[in-house]
């Protein structure tokens, strides 16, 4: 870009600056310089210019030096020669004011990176460093590490323009505590010369950001290097490098500061002035003549030669003499300028005395024109004054109308303010009463909601309970029909096998008698006889015993079968309650929902009132501001208006309080009757399914003991008929001995059935009790079960009624609470005003049109007129000349052709006016004052002024403001 700029870091000893600007290299050389991670700036800011030059492929050179400052003194650290200790002189540089020049500094042109890295790596041996208490490798001197750069630009003409660039990067030596570092002997001397370096440094940023006229660049060499970059126009960036130990935290401190002052300083950045090719090889063929012949004089010795010392003198002194020729020519820059400003300065006093004497003959023509006017001025004063008097007196009773008036309105103010209050406390109350409404409308849909959405859920938890009932009860019916029909089956079983078996056995023996008819016809006769008498007694003790068995059978299905319809009847019953306490719920939700839709419907309503009397109160606002006489009158019409509309707010308050109550009270009255019906419905249906188990384990203890009826019976049956066999048997026994083995094996089979038949019934009767005892114990266990449900059930709908009292409860509260609390009533406070009359003038005052005051004047002083016309006498022209000039000061200050404006409209009585002897001498007093204080009159003239504005405003207009 063609800038100058500069690059320095600033810190406390040990801090890292040399680490800042040119780094380190790694351990073994891992790294090249640009990709190294310890690399410094300067080794990144020569990587990054050398990538942008190579990249825009533009012509350019590169040179650098690198000077240091050790102890004041310059050293060139690039020097070929092993002698480092050769000083080095700095001079002024001509072309440019701020800048300097090293005699004899070395530069080096750089083609690329890799000769920069080994310029540098050469500097760094050559620098001072030593050890200190605070860094083992501390430098103890300034280095400036310079890089210029020439590019090549060719313009639209061809021709070949050189931009210059330079870029000072300047690497300070730390500012330490001699104390801390242990710096003695020539480590402390170097200390001294580095804090005095940095303290010249710290006061000419302090002089540039004060802005003092003298800045110290030449007290140190540092600062005169530094002199472009410090407020000149080079472009400058400060690194201030800190310690994070706590010891050195006054240090850190003074860093930071001194940082801070550095920011504040204002650069002003020009771009170098590009240089064509030939002006560059004329500046380069003067500069080679220049040393030639310095050269040849050299060589001929026929120059001037003198000693070191007269040599460094002469310099000093050429030195100061520079710097005197510049302090003086910028002394005579500056009277010039103070010179040019006086001049301009006595051109405009005479311009300004020129304008004045014109501005003064102006005047003296304007004064001439004005006595030829003040002959007809004095009579114009004349009748002013006498029609002003008479205005005065006007003025004095409208000001009397005027306060009357006033302080009626002031009245009427504080009444009407009264009436506001009243408004605005009453629109207080009904915005609160409205954003109350809306609470407590919200609070009551909420819990609206929740009451419903408890009784859904309670109706869904009855049909539930309803369907499990259903499902117990039809699994106790279910078994126990089947349980009565199992018994049915296995004894009409038994009864049927019994006599089969006996016919069977009676078939088989009356075959073998048959067929041992031929033994005997009387055997067979007696047996047949025997057999028959046998047969009819077993038939007949059977029938006998097992009748009423079979009866009490039969009777025992009835009553099952009775208690199945009573069963039905029950779950009929159960159905009909369960649809009787969904159209309670139903009528509930019902209720409630018609409740809410009366308590929103009044809410809006009051709503809607409270809107509407927001608006008639605006529309009186309205009213008010347009009329307020007409407010005035109809204010008490107005005010009982609004109270009427206030109670018809309050009327369907009171309606919502009463029916919302009348609702609540239902609502509970209905839940209570249903919740006690239920109960004692449960009750009752608990009671009959327990009487249900009681006939049934009843039954089947009758069942038990018709069973051991029935076995005893037989038992008695069987033991009857062995008793007549045995008698058979006895019986027979006479007739023969061949019959006693068939007799014996008859008796055998007869006995065999007889126990067949025994233990066929108590098979049945077994199967019979054991599964009368199952049938008991599980309706036992379904009877259990049913009966916790029900308890269950009860628990969780006494649960449910008590939580829909306590909601209902809770919304009786809060409508209470809205009603009672909520709802701010207007208390009267009786500041209001009563309605009264006002007394206050109803005509004004006014004054007769000017020509008849003029006619008037006329008439009543006809002389007036001529000693105005003629001269006056000698002894009095010398006051009236005075009294003149000062009607004339007073009269310039309006128009001579402007009268007085008088209201048309305002009449004046006869009796207003004053007599022309008393306005004489009030004139003449008022003439004697004007002469005498002007002060006193302008006081009058401002307090008539303010009386005649505050008069002539508008009653509304001043109500108004």
């Amino acid at each position: 870009m063609g800038y100058n700029c500069t690059i320095f870091a600033y810190g406390q000893t040990g801090t890292g600056k040399t680490f800042t600007m040119e780094g380190e290299r790694s351990p073994n050389e891992e790294y090249t310089w640009e990709e190294d991670p310890l690399a410094g700036i300067i080794p990144r800011t020569l990587h990054q210019i050398f990538e942008k030059l190579t990249d825009n492929g533009t012509e350019f050179s590169v040179k650098v030096s690198l000077l240091e400052i050790y102890n004041e003194e310059l050293f060139d650290l690039l020097n070929p020669s092993s002698d480092v200790s050769e000083r080095l002189q700095m001079f002024d540089d001509p072309r440019n004011k701020r800048g300097v020049i090293i005699k004899g500094l070395e530069e080096i042109t750089v083609h690329n990176k890799d000769e920069v890295y080994q310029i540098l790596e050469k500097g760094a041996a050559k620098r001072t460093t030593a050890a200190t208490l605070m860094n083992a490798y501390s430098s103890r001197s300034h280095s400036v590490f310079s890089v210029t750069i020439h590019m090549k630009e060719t313009t639209i003409d061809g021709e070949e323009l050189v931009k210059i660039g330079k870029l000072n990067l300047v690497d300070l030596a730390g500012s330490e505590n001699i104390g801390r570092s242990g710096a003695v002997d020539k480590r402390a001397r170097e200390a001294g010369n580095i804090n005095q370096s940095l303290l010249t440094l710290g006061r000419v940023i302090t002089a540039l950001v004060e802005r003092t006229p003298h800045v110290p660049y030449r007290e140190s060499k540092l600062t005169r290097i530094l002199q472009d970059s410090l407020g000149g126009r080079t472009r400058t960036s400060i690194i201030a490098t800190i310690s994070p130990a706590s010891l050195n935290l006054e240090e850190t401190l003074s860093t930071l500061e001194y940082a801070h002052r550095a920011k504040n300083i204002l650069n002003k950045p020009e771009v170098n002035q590009k240089l064509t090719k030939k002006a560059l090889i004329k500046e380069y063929t003067e500069e080679i003549e220049r040393l030639k012949r310095d050269l040849a004089a050299a060589r001929e010795k026929n120059g001037v030669y003198i000693s070191e010392e007269n040599f460094r003198v002469m310099n000093g002194k050429l030195t100061v003499q520079e710097e005197q020729i510049v302090e003086l020519t910028e002394k005579i820059g500056a009277l010039e300028e103070e010179l040019s400003r006086v001049s301009e300065l006595f051109m405009d006093n005479k311009n300004e005395l020129d304008q004045c004497k014109s501005d003064l003959q102006n005047k003296t023509q304007e004064l001439k024109t004005t006595q030829k006017h003040l002959q007809e001025t004095k009579l114009q004063l004349v009748k002013e004054e006498y029609i002003t008097s008479v205005l005065e007196s006007t003025e004095k009773k409208l000001h009397d109308t005027a306060s009357k008036l006033l302080n009626t309105v002031e009245e009427t103010t504080k009444d009407v303010s009264g009436l506001h209050t009243k408004l605005d406390r009453k629109k207080a109350v009904d915005q609160h009463n409205a954003e109350a409404q809306d609470i407590f409308g919200k609070n009551l849909n909420g819990l609206f909601n929740s009451m419903k959405e408890l009784i859904k859920d309670g109706s869904s938890k009855q049909k539930a309970m309803l369907e499990v009932h259903k499902t117990l009860f039809g699994n106790l019916l279910s078994s126990s029909v089947s349980a009565l029909d199992t018994i049915a089956t296995i004894a009409l079983g038994s009864l049927t096998c019994i006599p089969e078996n006996v016919s069977t056995h009676v078939s088989q023996i009356s075959n073998m008698i048959l067929k041992e008819q031929s033994i005997a016809e009387e055997s067979k006769t007696v047996l047949q006889t025997l057999i028959n008498v046998l047969k009819t007694d077993l038939l007949s003790s059977l029938e006998t015993i097992l009748s009423p068995t079979v009866l009490a059978i039969l009777k025992i299905d009835s009553q099952l079968k009775h208690i199945f319809k009573t069963s039905l009847t029950v779950a009929n019953k159960i159905e009909d309650q369960k649809k009787e306490m969904d159209g309670f719920l139903s009528m509930l939700s019902d209720n409630l929902r018609e409740l809410q839709e009366n308590t929103i419907s009044s809410l809006a309503e009051s709503q809607k009132l409270c809107e509407n009397l927001t608006e008639d109160l605006k529309t009186i606002k309205k009213i008010h501001s347009q009329e307020l006489c007409q407010l005035i009158n109809l204010w008490g019409e107005r005010f009982c208006a609004l109270e009427e509309k206030c109670e018809n707010i309050q009327k369907p308050l009171k309606n919502i309080q009463e029916n919302t109550e009348q609702k609540s009270k239902d609502i509970i009255s209905n839940t209570t009757s249903h919740s006690t019906k239920f109960c004692a419905d449960c009750d009752d249906l608990s009671q009959e399914l327990r009487h249900f188990s009681q006939e049934g384990t009843q039954l089947v203890e009758e069942c038990a003991k018709h069973c051991d009826k029935l076995n005893s019976n037989l038992e008695i049956t069987s033991q009857e008929t062995e008793q007549r066999c045995e008698a058979l048997n006895t019986s027979v026994l006479g007739f023969s001995e061949q019959w006693l083995c068939c007799l014996n094996k008859r008796a055998e089979e007869i006995q065999n059935l007889l126990e067949v038949v025994n233990q066929g019934c108590e098979a049945s009767s077994s199967k019979i009790t054991e599964k009368l005892s199952e049938h008991e114990a599980a309706n036992e266990k379904q009877r259990n079960v049913f009966l916790g449900q029900i308890n269950m059930d009860e628990e969780k709908l006494m649960a449910q009624s008590l939580e829909l009292n306590e909601n209902i409860k809770i919304g009786l509260t809060k409508l209470n609470c809205f009603l009672h609390e909520d709802l701010k009533l207007d208390i009267p406070t009786g500041t209001t005003p009563q309605r009264k009359n006002y007394s206050y003038p109803s005509t004004l005052v006014r004054t007769e049109p000017r020509r008849q005051l003029l006619d008037q004047l006329k008439k009543k002083q006809p002389e007036l007129l001529m000693m105005i016309s003629c001269p006056e006498n000698k002894e009095d022209s010398g006051q009236d000349s005075d009294e003149e000039k000062a009607v004339l000061e007073h009269t310039t200050e309006e128009p001579l052709s402007q009268e007085p404006s008088v209201d048309a409209n305002v009449d004046c009585s006869s009796s207003g006016g004053v007599p022309f002897f008393q306005h004489k001498k009030s004139h003449g007093k008022d003439k004697e004052n004007r002469g005498i204080n002007p002060v006193e009159r302008s006081k009058v003239e401002e307090t008539t002024e303010q009386s005649v504005t505050k008069s002539r405003l508008p009653l509304r207009a001043q109500i108004n403001v």
